[in-house]
């Protein structure tokens, strides 16, 4: 496998998006705490951030060109729509809906970022084990992906635990 840098290339993707998931909810935390709080503009809140999180996913885009040129040649204009995933712009709202403080927003956004970062890692990790493995043909491609996410929802369903009753 083709390395870039430290990483393999299969690793550039997840731990940039989880670096713009950082980055955008901590601007976003700022921009909320100090513009748009004291001056009563929370209706702008949906406006602003999305703003936000396209200055950051074009940030990250650039960076990824110029630092992993590799990289970006891989994942072409697929590289912006990974990262600019809506939990990129979920987080800028549930910090402000929170609250939080900012070392409380910096823990559910790296945590966030990081959760991000492992099922992007785990998902790619099946999807080249499934190119290597003995699929019919009728679950190929789609068919098997959509039972490889629904396996994967089931497992993260686990982690908040079942009740039956």
């Amino acid at each position: 496998m083709v390395g870039v840098g430290v990483f393999p290339i299969w690793w550039g993707g997840p731990v940039f998006a989880g670096l713009a998931v950082v980055v955008s909810a901590l601007m976003s935390w700022f921009f909320y705490q100090f513009f748009l709080k004291p001056f009563d503009l929370n209706f702008l809140q949906i406006v602003v951030f999305i703003g936000l999180v396209s200055l950051t996913v074009q940030a990250v885009d650039t960076i990824v060109r110029k630092v992993t040129p590799i990289l970006f040649n891989s994942f072409g204009v697929y590289l912006v729509l990974v990262i600019a995933n809506c939990i990129i712009i979920a987080v800028p709202l549930i910090l402000a809906d929170n609250e939080y403080n900012f070392y409380e927003s910096f823990m559910l956004s790296f945590g966030a970022g990081s959760g991000f970062l492992l099922a992007l890692y785990l998902m790619s990790s099946v999807r080249e084990r499934m190119e290597l493995a003995n699929i019919p043909p009728t679950f190929k491609g789609i068919p098997i992906a959509f039972v490889v996410a629904g396996q994967f929802a089931l497992a993260f369903l686990g982690f908040s635990g079942l009740s039956l009753f």
